[in-house]
């Protein structure tokens, strides 16, 4: 404790006028302490370009994401997978099974069949091969467009295990591309009689068909797990399994397939385990010799993307054409993640801690059909049911540039959040500066006669009232969230389009109210000492504001890199940039060029018919709806405000 007194007293110790450096350890203090002053004084006056150096290199970083620059070969953690270890027994007598059942199912398809008599005809099939099986309906109440149908199911109990463990195989009735999934139903259906002939299983098997898309997988899901859904109204489940481990979705909408697609955005940037997705691809690789691609992405498409000016040599650089096919995949999985939404029903299962991927047999006229994805489906579920525990060795966050290359969290994540330093230190320093005024002593006229030498400046604090920026902006988010229960609620989403498309009107209204209650609250044109005033509220408000958004970009980067990347490109420089203005035709221009940074996404929302956003977090609970109506709203209002106000406020 004499220790630290010590030094503290150290650190604390100034000079005085009297002493003269006689004391050596006092001389040397002093010196230190005028280098480290100097040099803080240094870094404080450099702010402007360090900031400005931290936007550039942030903003850089995320540039150069898809170069070769970064990026990481993918490979297996988990020992006990083994993927592609065993001999597959998938037959063409299972093959023909699949084709006979597709027949059936497309008699349903012509006749117009309705979801009870889909589901009948899946249960007495899955009745017929031995397995027991049961319905399950359900009804969404969203809005003016109720969602209802029935999901079929079915267990195939583990002979050699008691079955606290499950594994599930899954398809839709609607594929992701908005086709109907007969032959990957058909797929499922086959394999139901296939595996029932092996007695190795030591998981549960479940089946299940959901009717629609997401809304059957998600009414199912949430009654397997006991949720309490307001908005949904579902039968119980009356077989049960054990506890989810891993999932496979299958989406086959085509006649054949060149490629095998994979998705694995889950809601709300969920992302599953990487080892599960390494070992199908390492199985449809080696074992069906099925290439794999992201998403339907295929290389040689690229071309048809960019524009046609490029000259030809630039095609011929394979890091100019590679560095393109890794962006077009990041950039659809930035779009999946910023807005929340997963890539297939697959998505669902992340939810409740199971891993699950999509796998999209993507339409071509060939080579590869019902043989080729039902062997990667044997193989890949002989692969998971050697799990001992739940996939943890491998990656949860990760950005995926390739099917076999991808980037690590310590490589993407530093470039939103240098953007979020820089926003800080802006606020921060906004902040310091707020704290003080530059007073210059009187000088009469006399002195400047004789040429006296220019006075001092001296700085004085002066109070900085924090009260009133964080009232107006609590009463930001305060409208954000109104507006939000307003997008919402029933008697809104009712209304005639007529009487919803000026919605987008709202935030400008507030700007405008804003715009003229700054003009008649703005500051006495008497001379005023400036000394004598407090901060102005535009400073702490913008203060305030460069904070929180830079605490938010920072937070949402772990759990969202693909939302915090786009909150960094959307508010880092326009939030730095606000600043105060005089005359009602600058305020106006200045508060239109950030509603325009709000349009999009107000456009994305209350888009007729009701916005996929808000259906999302009726029936899915996607959180972009409320983080834009709550969080980023309110942002960018502040930042208008801060515009609207006079540079004496």
């Amino acid at each position: 404790m004499p220790l630290l007194a010590q030094i503290l007293a150290r650190l604390r110790w100034r000079p005085q006028n009297g002493e003269k450096g006689e004391n050596i350890d006092n001389a040397s203090v002093a010196k230190k302490y005028r280098r480290r002053g100097a040099a803080v004084d240094k870094i404080y006056r450099s702010m402007p370009t360090i900031r400005m150096l931290l936007y550039i290199v942030g903003y850089t970083w995320m540039l150069l994401l898809p170069s070769s620059l970064f990026g990481n070969q993918t490979y297996i953690d988990e020992n006990a997978l083994q993927p592609g270890q065993v001999a597959t027994y998938w037959s063409w007598g299972d093959v023909h099974s699949a084709d006979v059942y597709l027949g059936q199912l497309e008699q349903l398809r012509d006749r117009n069949a309705s979801s009870a008599e889909k589901a009948a005809y899946v249960k007495s099939t899955f009745n017929a091969l031995g397995v027991t099986a049961t319905t399950q309906a359900y009804a969404f109440q969203t809005g003016n467009s109720p969602l209802s149908g029935v999901n079929t199911y079915a267990v195939l109990s583990a002979p050699r295990t008691s079955g606290t463990e499950a594994i599930v195989i899954a398809a839709s009735w609607t594929s992701l591309n908005g086709q109907p999934n007969l032959r990957g139903i058909a797929t499922v259906l086959s394999l139901v009689s296939f595996l029932k002939k092996y007695s190795l299983w030591a998981k549960d098997i479940v089946f299940i068909i959901s009717d629609g898309y997401m809304d059957g997988m998600q009414a199912w899901l949430g009654a397997y797990h006991g949720l309490d859904q307001s908005s949904l109204d579902m039968e119980p489940l009356r077989l049960r399994s054990g506890v989810i481990w891993t999932a496979l979705t299958i989406d086959y909408p085509g006649h054949s397939f060149s490629h095998l697609g994979v998705f694995y955005e889950g809601l709300n940037g969920r992302l599953p385990n990487q080892d599960l997705m390494n070992s199908v691809n390492y199985i449809s690789t080696y074992t069906a010799n099925v290439p794999v691609v992201l998403y339907d992405h295929l290389d040689e498409q690229i071309k048809d993307i960019l524009p046609k000016w490029l000259p030809q040599s630039l095609w011929n650089q394979k890091e100019f054409r590679d560095y393109f096919i890794r962006a077009r995949n990041l950039v659809k999985h930035v779009g999946y993640q910023t807005f929340g939404r997963a890539s297939g029903i697959h998505g669902l299962f992340n939810c409740y801690r199971i891993d699950a991927i999509t796998l999209f047999a993507v339409p071509a006229a060939g080579p590869h059909g019902f043989h080729a994805i039902g062997r990667i489906i044997e193989s890949s579920l002989r692969t998971m049911n050697n799990l001992l525990e739940r996939l943890h060795a491998s990656f949860f966050f990760y950005l995926l540039t390739g099917s076999g290359t991808f980037l690590k969290i310590g490589e993407y994540l530093p470039s939103a959040v240098i953007v979020s330093v820089a926003m800080i230190f802006g606020g921060l320093q906004i902040w310091v500066d707020a704290g003080w005024v530059e007073q210059r002593p009187a000088v009469d006229e006399k002195s400047q006669e004789k040429n006296a030498a220019p006075t001092t400046v001296k700085w004085k604090t002066r109070h900085r009232n924090a009260l009133l920026p964080l009232i107006i902006m609590l009463v930001t988010h305060v409208i954000g969230g109104f507006t939000f229960l307003l997008a919402t609620n029933t008697w809104f989403i009712t209304l005639p389009t007529s009487n919803t498309s000026y919605l987008p009107l709202i935030p400008f209204s507030l700007v405008v109210f804003s715009s003229l209650s700054a003009l008649l609250t703005s500051p006495d044109t008497k001379p005023i000492k400036v000394e004598s005033l407090p901060a102005p509220l535009h400073t702490l408000l913008k203060a305030f504001n460069l904070c929180l958004a830079s605490t938010v970009i920072s937070i949402t980067s772990v759990l969202n890199f693909s939302l915090a990347a786009a909150l960094a490109v959307l508010l880092g420089v326009p939030l730095s940039l606000a600043s105060p203005t005089r005359g009602l035709p600058n305020k106006t221009a200045k508060a239109l060029a950030y509603y325009a940074i709000l349009f999009p996404l107000w456009w994305i929302l209350f888009s007729r018919p009701i916005s996929h956003s808000i259906w999302d977090w009726q029936v899915l609970g996607t959180w972009f709806a409320p983080f834009v109506c709550v969080v980023y709203w309110p942002l960018v209002l502040q930042a208008m405000i801060v515009c609207m106000l006079d540079p004496d406020c």
